[in-house]
């Protein structure tokens, strides 16, 4: 374990230097890094293509998950430089007060420090994670799922030659080099060194970095995301809405998949709905009553309630009531993203203050929960834990606040 603890000592020493680093250097780390990409677009999409020469039993959904595209690269140094263009937390005063007997108390935002990023999937995570942590002032030490390993190195050689580029200490972005499962581990049991442990992937995964680790953990936990369409909903965006949820994208945690719709808008929207879902071929599985109104739909299961399928899939239940589907999330629901389509405004209202999420929408797909698409320029996960820390982890979240005394003497009495 020598590798490892030499990287936790170069990293934490990183550390030091970027609490203080200047926005200016931090962006120009963003500005190198989108061109980095960009100018590399070719090495990039051939190691992607060894990745997935190397895949293996994974559905068409996961694959797509894990591919890259010309576009795709041009997209992600977009989100770089949308992160250059957004305000630098680090020293933003919070609040600023004078006591009575005369010495100013500030609360201001400052970095975390080292984060340990434990990851599966999807190439473009260590390109979002790094220019987040970096332009907040913070370190990066990335463990990535095996299945992208190809890419995450080219990718790492993008982040280091940028931030060498900038002034930064090109320590301050590193991958693990141990890539066993007891490196991870290991790193999970020096606090000292790891400020914080962030997690997203597989339930197993996150399951045992959360027993494992000895410093606070933010986990990426499953998104079962369900749409709930009201009686007083818009037949036409409920389609639109369900079946974007569902298709655009269905191997990602903000994808729908349940959906909910009052009996009083079976008659008016369903037909039509699942015959939608069925020519994108999307399987749908559903209670008895869905099941007689088509018969191409498959009984739905217990278990498919609680089912995040990252597939093509999608469960439809009928419901007597807006207490009943507030009831059916409260029960099955993940606490990460799940949407009403109506146009009652008491009913949408009540949806808003009754489910306990990371994000709730209203006439919106659940696809929508993203770091990007709310403004952040990307995301380092999105939390479902219950504290300050949830949703789409952006810049902000990156920092935690400290105390600043200015005194003239004072003394306490």
């Amino acid at each position: 374990m020598d590798a490892i603890n030499k990287q936790l000592i170069s990293i934490k020493d990183a550390s030091r230097l970027l609490r203080s680093a200047s926005t200016k250097k931090k962006n120009l780390f963003l500005e190198k890094l989108a061109e980095s990409l960009v100018r590399n677009s070719d090495k990039i999409l051939e190691e992607n293509a060894k990745d997935l020469q190397t895949a293996s039993g994974l559905n068409l959904a996961m694959k797509k998950r894990l591919t890259l595209s010309a576009e795709g690269i041009k997209a992600m140094a977009q989100g770089v430089r949308e992160i250059f263009s957004l305000p630098d937390p680090v020293g933003v005063i919070v609040q600023k007060w004078r006591r009575p007997n005369g010495m100013e108390v500030r609360k201001i935002r400052v970095p975390i420090g080292v984060i340990f990023f434990v990851f599966e999937s999807r190439p473009n995570v260590i390109v979002d994670a790094a220019a987040l942590a970096i332009k907040s002032g913070n370190v990066l030490l990335a463990r990535g799922g095996k299945e992208v390993g190809h890419s995450n190195e080219i990718l790492d050689k993008c982040i280091s030659e940028a931030l060498g580029a900038s002034g930064l200490p090109t320590t301050a972005v590193q991958q693990l080099s141990d890539k066993t499962h007891e490196a991870i581990y290991e790193v999970l049991h020096h606090p000292e060194c790891v400020d914080l442990a962030v997690t997203r992937g597989r339930e197993q995964l996150i399951k045992a970095v959360k027993e494992n680790a000895r410093m606070p953990v933010i986990a990426h936990e499953r998104g079962l995301c369900s749409i709930y369409i009201d009686e007083f909903a818009d037949k036409e965006k409920a389609i639109k809405i369900v079946v974007n949820a569902k298709v655009s994208n269905p191997a990602v945690c903000n994808s729908a998949e349940t959906v909910l719709i009052h009996q009083g808008a079976v008659k008016n929207i369903l037909p039509d709905l699942i015959d939608r879902l069925i020519k994108e071929g999307v399987e749908v599985r559903g209670s008895e009553e869905v099941c007689a109104l088509d018969s191409r739909c498959q009984k739905a299961g217990d278990a498919d309630w609680d089912t995040e399928y990252l597939d093509l899939i999608i469960s439809i239940k009928i419901v007597t009531s807006l207490d009943e589907a507030l009831a059916h999330i409260e029960q099955h629901g993940s606490r990460h993203s799940d949407a009403i389509i109506t146009e009652n405004s008491s009913h949408a209202d009540r949806f808003i203050r009754e489910v306990n999420n990371a994000a709730v929408l209203v006439n919106a797909s659940t696809r929508l929960v993203d770091g990007g698409e709310f403004g952040l320029g990307a995301e380092f996960g999105i939390s479902t834990a219950p504290i300050h820390m949830r949703g789409p982890m952006g810049l902000e979240d990156l920092t935690v606040t400290k105390y600043i005394v200015l005194g003239d003497g004072q003394i306490r009495e």
